[in-house]
């Protein structure tokens, strides 16, 4: 069995996968007997967001002892486990299932179980499933651990040359793109950088609406953080969207808009 090393990397984005995540009938749930290994708490686990050297071996070793793992699909994460060598008791948390799955991972931390949570990459909860199984297991009156990590929101900021505070983050952007012009038409106004989540497949159409709105207003696109190919493309609008007419966007994009009024030290 592969275990990971600081070079690997998770494979090149693919076309996003529409497929169903599996029903709860797929993925039943039995509550393993609690092994005390880590207490009875929620731990949230930031896992790599593509070069799988960032994961932490505090994370690696809570993924290891903790009796359940929460996570957005099985099979996805599975790849992850297997390739640290991790054998562990995979359970999936997702819109389809967190009304009937929380109250059941409730009762297993009742009795004594631990549970970890994590996303298909970087930081559960972030644009990500798992707030509502933070807020109930905190309305429980359970504790969260929460183990620092990877997260592609602050990897972009912190490279992008943008300033880095204040910063406004609005997730992925809506899909309809008048809800998306509306969004981006406010970016445009707002005193902070703001950083959002952009398919590739929206990713130029998107720029063209800044660019049309506003040609002159700095925006950074980041794609395929981590990675060996990792990309930060720097300039007005305008000159990021003719970049990407030109080369055909890959991968998952980070975008970021400059504040309204750029500070004088930005002169790139």
């Amino acid at each position: 069995m592969t275990s990971a090393k600081a070079g690997d990397l998770l494979p090149e984005e693919e076309p996003l996968d529409v497929s169903p995540l599996q029903s709860p009938e797929d993925d039943p749930f039995e509550a393993p007997q609690p092994s005390h290994r880590l207490v009875a708490v929620l731990h949230l686990v930031a896992t790599p967001i593509g070069n799988l050297g960032d994961i932490t071996s505090r994370a690696v070793d809570t993924l290891r002892n903790a009796d359940l793992i929460a996570c957005e699909d099985t099979r996805h994460s599975g790849m992850l486990l297997k390739h640290l060598g991790i054998k562990a008791r995979l359970i999936s948390l997702n819109e389809h299932n967190e009304a009937h799955r929380i109250p059941q991972m409730l009762d297993h931390m009742r009795s004594g179980g631990s549970v970890a949570m994590i996303s298909d990459a970087g930081m559960p909860t972030i644009s990500d499933p798992g707030q509502r199984f933070v807020a109930a297991t905190v309305g429980a009156g359970f504790a969260i651990d929460s183990l620092p990590g990877p997260s592609a929101v602050l990897t972009a900021l912190s490279a992008s040359g943008l300033p880095t505070t204040p910063f406004y983050f609005g997730g992925f952007l809506p899909h309809k793109k008048g809800a998306r012009t509306t969004e981006l038409t406010a970016a445009l106004a707002r005193d902070a950088t703001s950083i959002y989540f952009e398919s590739p497949y929206r990713i130029l159409d998107t720029l063209e609406i800044l660019a049309t709105a506003s040609p002159e207003h700095r925006v950074v696109c980041a794609r395929e953080l981590t990675k060996k190919f990792a990309e930060f493309q720097r300039g007005t609008a305008a000159k990021v969207h003719a970049h990407f007419l030109v080369k055909a966007p890959k991968g998952e994009f980070t975008l970021l808009i400059a504040p309204a009024t750029a500070p004088k030290w930005l002169t790139w």
